[in-house]
């Protein structure tokens, strides 16, 4: 595994630093590392996913593993730093790892060629959350996600109903998954130092969830979370929809459960 210096002198001997818009915060901490690593139950043959790479410190502990790794990669400084090291033992895609609609870009479907994968990174904050949802809703090929995000992402994903987390991304993650905090990640652990608590998720997908069309009922949670303050009558009369038989019009989305939710999507469908 690199050491912060080893990762220091990797970027000044190119003359680059790390760049902030592109949320450029190496973990260096080999304890969290493992973790990761650990809780992706990686195993010799595993395709793994990896966004946002940087230097390859979690690259190369993924490779040693045994894993065939894919690397998507935005920044070109990086992604030859990547290429210098690792070579042919990595797939690296350089590029945006998301599409214009903020779905996974052709190129890595390209490179996974529809098999079964695990997502495993140190994510980029921009890209967590729409990369993560993406790979829930719309990739059945994926059969699991261990990740490095924002702790306040973290909340959400696992918060319940009643909360301010709670919202779409809670109720998609409970329906079609099940979700287990890892670690608690502290700013000290990377370089630069974030702002922010990190943690490291674990989301284990229910191939059983039974939802027939998970992106369309991710559309209509969505929408009903636009104004989450907002009564059900009204914000379903809004959408073109009447109230099913039974529903409160003045509750609220926050106030339902993922199932509540998900039977409000069936009975106005």
């Amino acid at each position: 595994m690199q050491t912060l210096t080893e990762i220091r002198q990797l970027l000044a001997a190119r003359g680059i630093r790390p760049k902030h818009r592109l949320g450029q915060n190496f973990l260096h901490d080999h304890n969290q590392l493992r973790r990761i690593v650990a809780a992706g139950s990686v195993a010799p043959g595993d395709l793994v996913l990896e966004v946002g790479p940087g230097t390859g410190t979690l690259t190369e502990t993924l490779v040693d593993a045994g894993a065939e790794v894919v690397c998507s990669e935005l920044d070109e400084d990086m992604a030859a730093i990547v290429e210098s090291r690792l070579g042919d033992r990595i797939t690296l895609v350089r590029g945006d790892c998301l599409d214009r609609a903020r779905h996974l870009s052709p190129a890595i479907l390209d490179a996974l060629a529809g098999r079964p994968f695990k997502l495993v990174a140190n994510l980029p904050y921009q890209a967590a959350t729409p990369l993560m949802m993406d790979l829930l809703v719309r990739r059945p090929s994926c059969r699991g996600q261990v990740a490095l995000i924002q702790k306040e992402v973290a909340d959400r994903l696992a918060a319940g109903p009643g909360g301010r987390e709670y919202g779409p991304i809670s109720v998609l993650t409970a329906m079609l998954g099940s979700i287990e905090r890892v670690s608690t990640v502290p700013p000290g652990c990377f370089w630069p130092a974030p702002k922010v608590t990190s943690a490291v998720v674990s989301i284990t997908p229910r191939p059983d969830h039974g939802i027939a069309d998970p992106e369309a009922f991710g559309d209509f949670v969505g929408e009903l979370f636009r104004t989450r303050r907002k009564q059900l009558g009204a914000t379903l009369a809004r959408m073109g929809l009447s109230p099913p038989e039974g529903l409160d019009p003045t509750a609220r989305p926050e106030s339902l459960s993922p199932q509540a939710l998900l039977d409000l999507h069936l009975a106005t469908s």
